[in-house]
């Protein structure tokens, strides 16, 4: 089945009502600090190659995240993929070595320190959870501005950045899993304005000089559908 849309690409833990939190399908029950919000650090798009964006933007109908953590922390979240001829895998995806992303490269989006950071977490079988440890492998970066990156579901082991290590947009950081809350190989990706893997505030994240379908986009937001690649 094509992109195995039946399938979830993060456990929802908590569905949340959409009365509470900051939420609404074109966002008008936000305040305007969250939807006009300007992405302070200079970010680029987390990897090499051309990724699909399986959910991501401000609407319901982009956006899968809005419905967990109450609307906070990963509000604004990304899921990428890496997607040929339609499909996310080739064979059955029964292995994780199936999937196109699975240990790919993955870089810092922007400049920064190591906050925090897991290595140790098994990546799944495809089709499976690991709900005791939802973020599976990830690190956050502290860009030192207020705003934090969070990379989740890493694969195990790949991670070649340490605590306390100051990075480069840019640099490699480790490489495309499926661990934890994550029932297929991909990225997920979130801007916050606090600390915390899945409690923080959620920001949404404009882009530098990336491609959009192929058309040059010079700072945008991409949402869910589109393929993606830096300049």
């Amino acid at each position: 089945m094509k992109h195995i849309k039946t399938i979830f690409f993060a456990v929802i833990l908590i569905l949340a009502s959409c009365t509470k939190g900051l939420m609404g399908d074109e966002g008008k029950l936000e305040e305007d600090i969250y939807l006009n919000y300007q992405t302070v650090t200079d970010l680029e798009l987390p990897f090499e190659e051309e990724w699909h964006i399986e959910t991501g933007g401000k609407t319901h109908r982009d956006g899968a995240h809005h419905f967990t953590t109450h609307g906070v922390g990963e509000r604004y979240a990304y899921d990428f993929t890496i997607e040929i001829n339609g499909w996310i895998r080739a064979g059955d995806g029964s292995k994780n070595e199936d999937h196109y992303c699975f240990g790919k490269r993955l870089n810092a989006p922007g400049n920064g320190t190591i906050i925090e950071m897991v290595n140790n977490i098994e990546d799944n079988q495809p089709g499976n959870v690991n709900i005791d440890q939802p973020g599976g492998n990830y690190i956050i970066i502290d860009h030192l501005n207020g705003e934090l990156s969070i990379m989740a579901h890493l694969k195990k082991g790949s991670i070649i950045v340490a605590v306390g290590d100051i990075i480069g947009k840019g640099q490699e950081v480790g490489q495309t899993g499926n661990s934890g809350a994550s029932s297929v190989p991909h990225l997920h990706y979130q801007l916050e304005g606090t600390s915390g893997l899945l409690s923080g505030l959620g920001l949404p994240a404009q882009f530098l000089n990336y491609y959009e379908d192929n058309i040059f986009i010079e700072r945008g937001e991409p949402v869910r559908g589109q393929k993606v690649r830096k300049n």
